[in-house]
C-alpha cells in the first residue's frame, strides 16, 4: 500500500488470503459433517458394548481344541472365604461356546489339604461355575478337568494360586 491507497496487488493479497482462510474453512465444515455419522456410530457401539472389562485379566488356557478364561471371584481369593469360579469355554478354532460340557475344580496345600467341586452350568452360553473354599492362606495347586461331553476324554489344566490370608 503507498501513501493510503491500496494497489492491485494489496487487494489481490488481501482476497487471496481472506478467500483462502474461507475456503478451508469451508473445507473442514465439510469434512466435519461426512464424518460426523460413523464418529457417533462408533460412540454408539462402543458405549453399548457388553464386554467385560475384567477380561482382560482373567486366567487364560488352551487345551488341543479348547479355549477356557477362568475367574477367581472375589479377587483376590482369601481364605475362609467362599469363591466363585467362573469358567467360559469355547471352541478354540470357531470361539463358538460349549454348552453341554462337564468338568471339575479342585486344589491342593502345601499342607495337603484338598477341596473340589464340579462345575455347574451358568445362565450364559458356554459358561460354567463351582464354588472353592480355601481354609489357608499360600501357595494352592488347582486343577481344572473338562470335557465337550459324555463321550470326550477329560483334559485337564493346572496351574498355582496365591491364596490370601483370611479378612
Amino acid at each position: 500500500m503507498t501513501g493510503g491507497v491500496a494497489t492491485r496487488d494489496d487487494v489481490a493479497r488481501r482476497r487471496t488470503g481472506a478467500s483462502a482462510t474461507v475456503r478451508l474453512f469451508a473445507r473442514m465444515v465439510r469434512v466435519a459433517r461426512r464424518a460426523l455419522p460413523a464418529i457417533v456410530a462408533l460412540a454408539i457401539i462402543a458405549g453399548c458394548s457388553n464386554r467385560d472389562p475384567q477380561a482382560a485379566i482373567d486366567t487364560r488356557m488352551w487345551t488341543d481344541d479348547l479355549a477356557l478364561r477362568i475367574r477367581l471371584t472375589p479377587r483376590p481369593p482369601f481364605a475362609r472365604e467362599d469363591v466363585i469360579v467362573r469358567v467360559v469355554v469355547s471352541d478354540k478354532e470357531s470361539g463358538a461356546p460349549v454348552e453341554r460340557g462337564e468338568g471339575r475344580i479342585y486344589a491342593m496345600s502345601k499342607d495337603s489339604v484338598q477341596i473340589y467341586d464340579g462345575l455347574e452350568r451358568g445362565p450364559e452360553p458356554g459358561t460354567y461355575y463351582a464354588k472353592l473354599n480355601f481354609l489357608t492362606a499360600g501357595e494352592w495347586a488347582i486343577g481344572l478337568q473338562f470335557r465337550r461331553d459324555s463321550t470326550q476324554k477329560l483334559e485337564t489344566m493346572d496351574w498355582l494360586q496365591t491364596i490370601r490370608n483370611a479378612r
